[in-house]
Parts: structure tokens; sequence; C-alpha cells
């Protein structure tokens, strides 16, 4: 789906939603851009957004033209930009590739700006027990949490929450991300051949992802439930 669709509409998308409150012409960066999907989604959404993005191999020649990209091993080394930066940072479906997200987390949070936020997306521990696609489509999507073999662990909502609060951050939103018009897509594709489109819409239909939305309070604001 092009992004360029949601501009009226971003509460369609979880993620379109995030997306959509940063500050105009801002500063956004995405971690862990692998091919630089959520990128262009991004761009197509917001065009104004100054786009930045840190992973550990990535390809960012598919990246949109202005983003700056810097490779990075995000369990080892600090990001290269200076405190308070960013006005936005997404992180979507790379924690639970890490053995150790401390530092990630740690310099997410060092990197934005005061009154600025950071989007978290992972696996809901639901998908530790849905059955992997079967038959001819065994090994082409991911439905249950271990069909990827990069995964290695869940990742729970109650610990990042503990953990960016730690980190002076205030939890101000958690759920399950959905794109609304995948998921009612879903009953159209049930009883139809195994295809991409199909198990796509099965996840938004199911809730496969949780997201959690962390802002560093406003300077001289003092957070009325410290961690």
């Amino acid at each position: 789906m092009n992004w360029r669709h949601l501009r009226h509409f971003p509460w369609l998308d979880t993620r379109a939603r995030f997306v959509a409150a940063s500050p105009a012409a801002g500063n956004l960066l995405d971690l862990g851009s692998s091919d630089g999907e959520s990128l262009g989604h991004i761009a197509e959404l917001r065009p104004d957004l100054r786009l930045f993005a840190a992973d550990k191999a990535g390809q960012p020649e598919r990246y949109p033209g202005a983003c700056q990209f810097r490779r990075v091993n995000l369990e080892r080394e600090k990001l290269p930009w200076p405190d308070g930066f960013m006005d936005a940072i997404t992180c979507m479906h790379l924690i639970e590739h890490l053995e150790d997200a401390s530092l990630l987390l740690a310099e997410a949070a060092r990197l934005l700006k005061p009154g600025a936020s950071l989007y978290l997306e992972t696996p809901h521990p639901k998908s530790l027990v849905l059955s992997s696609p079967s038959g001819a489509a065994v090994g082409t999507f991911t439905l249950n949490f271990f069909d990827d073999g990069t995964h290695v662990r869940p990742v729970a909502m109650g610990w990042l929450a503990q953990s960016l609060r730690r980190l002076g951050l205030k939890i101000t939103a958690s759920g399950i991300s959905r794109n609304w018009l995948f998921a009612a897509s879903y009953p159209l594709f049930a009883l139809l051949p195994a295809s991409r489109r199909k198990f796509t819409a099965r996840v938004h239909w199911l809730g496969w992802s949780a997201y959690l939305i962390a802002r560093r309070p406003a300077s001289g604001h003092k957070d009325p439930h410290p961690p």
C-alpha cells in the first residue's frame, strides 16, 4: 500500500498514525532500516520529513534519495548523531533479532529531543503459538515467531516499558499494531489459496505485532509517575 493514500486517514494504520504526528520538516530516524520498505512508506506519507537510518547491514540504495544512512552495529556501537537531534524515532521488528537491546534503547533515548517520541514494534507473544504456513507455502511467510531463523527471543512490552522509564522516557501508548484495511480484507482471503497478500491480511486480522510509544518529557516537565 502506498502511504500517500493514508495522508487524510492515518488512523487506519498504527505506524502511519505515529509518523503523521511528527513535527513538520522534522528529523525522523528509522532504526533497523533493512530493505527500506518502511522508509519508503514514511516518505510517501510525509515527504517533508528529513530521514535518517541506521542498520548493521541495510540496503541504502533502496532508501529515499535524501535519506542519511549510517552503518552501525546496534548492539555494540553508539549512533553518530548528537544528543536531542531527532523529532521522532521508529524501530520496527528489530529488537527481537538482538541478543542485547540495552545500548539500542539508551541511544534512542539520548537522541530524542524534549517532547519527541520513539515508536517500537515487535512480534506479539501470540506469534509463539501460531502455526507456520503449510503445504507448498511452508517457509514463504513468517506466521510462527520461529519461522524467521534470525529471531532470537520475543520481547515483552512490560520489559520494554520498564527499560524506557529507567531511561527517563514516559510511556504514552501501547497495544496491537494493525492496518485496518488489511485486517478487514482477511475474510475475503480466508477461503482462497495461500499467497503473500492472504498471509499479510491474516497477521493484521490476528494482531500479530505489538507496539509501544515512549516520549522524552518536554524541558521543565516533571513526570508525575516517575520510574
